[in-house]
């Protein structure tokens, strides 16, 4: 278990934007701690605590959400420009908030295609994507704004409600084969739990501006669906290989599969301390299938 040196109470105030699977998660987590937490929403919510932000129709919250704030936590994409969405409506903001910290949720994949070499912080990145370019770009807005920022690059997400299990049981599993590909993954706890671990021993631990979040075991996508079959007690299809299958996957899906990575841990796990909770998918699918 991850012990606090000190802990995240009632005087802590947090925005979190976007609240998807990730942001979500978090905000449930933190909840416990008893911070005024408020969560951003694209269209009006019956939760009290969540506020309208829909940076493409320019629906923007009040600014009285920003008193006494001192965290902010941001998981939404970039904007069709490649620019942050929070950035771009609320920096002044931020910058007169007497603001503690503030964590950018951003992706692996500004490092590229390493061809399965390892990447970690002191990597160079090198986007492949256009997509992955446009994070790059936010990463480096947030750096610049002077805000005391920690940017977290993720691997694939998964979790509970979001995994290899929902994919068999609604029939959309593809199971495909490429020859050495490998890819990093985290589960949604773990990006939650290491970001407060991070925070509740940030006064006692060296502050790095980018930390990777990933689990200690990168590989096959074939390995982690013949595991989940494997649970479920039923039979894998027959694996088509990656240039056979193709042609029957969308742009975004084809994009995954042309970079191979494998995306180190050691700065968060080994430098900073943090124990993760699920070491590699086996732990973490075992969680899902027995929560499901």
């Amino acid at each position: 278990m991850n012990k606090p040196a000190s802990l995240i109470g009632n005087k802590n105030k947090f925005l979190i934007f976007g609240c998807g699977y990730s942001g979500s998660y978090f905000a449930k987590t933190i909840k416990k701690f008893g911070c005024t937490v408020l969560t951003s929403s694209r269209s009006i919510s019956r939760d009290l605590n969540s506020f309208v932000f829909n940076s493409e129709n320019s629906v923007v919250p009040d600014a009285k959400i920003f008193d006494r704030v001192t965290h902010i936590l941001s998981c939404i994409p970039p904007d069709k420009n490649g620019n942050d969405p929070v950035l771009s409506c609320f920096k002044s903001q931020l910058k007169s908030s007497s603001l503690e910290w503030v964590g950018y949720l951003s992706t692996t994949g500004v490092y590229g295609n390493t061809k399965g070499d390892w990447v970690s912080e002191i990597d160079e990145p090198n986007p492949f994507q256009k997509r992955s370019c446009n994070r790059l770009n936010c990463e480096k807005e947030w750096i610049e704004s002077g805000l005391p920022v920690q940017i977290f690059r993720l691997p694939g997400i998964y979790g509970p409600g979001r995994s290899t299990f929902e994919a068999i049981k609604n029939k959309k599993i593809r199971v495909i084969s490429k020859k050495n590909q490998v890819f990093s993954r985290i589960h949604v706890a773990d990006i939650t739990n290491a970001i407060i671990y991070l925070l509740q021993n940030k006064n006692t631990l060296k502050f790095y501006q980018i930390i990777n979040i990933a689990d200690d075991e990168p590989c096959s996508q074939l390995e982690v669906i013949q595991y989940c079959y494997d649970l479920l007690g039923l039979t894998m299809p027959k694996p088509i290989l990656f240039e056979n299958a193709k042609e029957e996957l969308s742009s975004i899906a084809q994009s995954f599969w042309m970079e191979n990575r494998r995306v180190s841990n050691k700065l968060l796990c080994k430098k900073l301390g943090y124990k993760l909770i699920y070491k590699n998918y086996k732990i973490g699918l075992k969680d899902c299938y027995l929560n499901c």
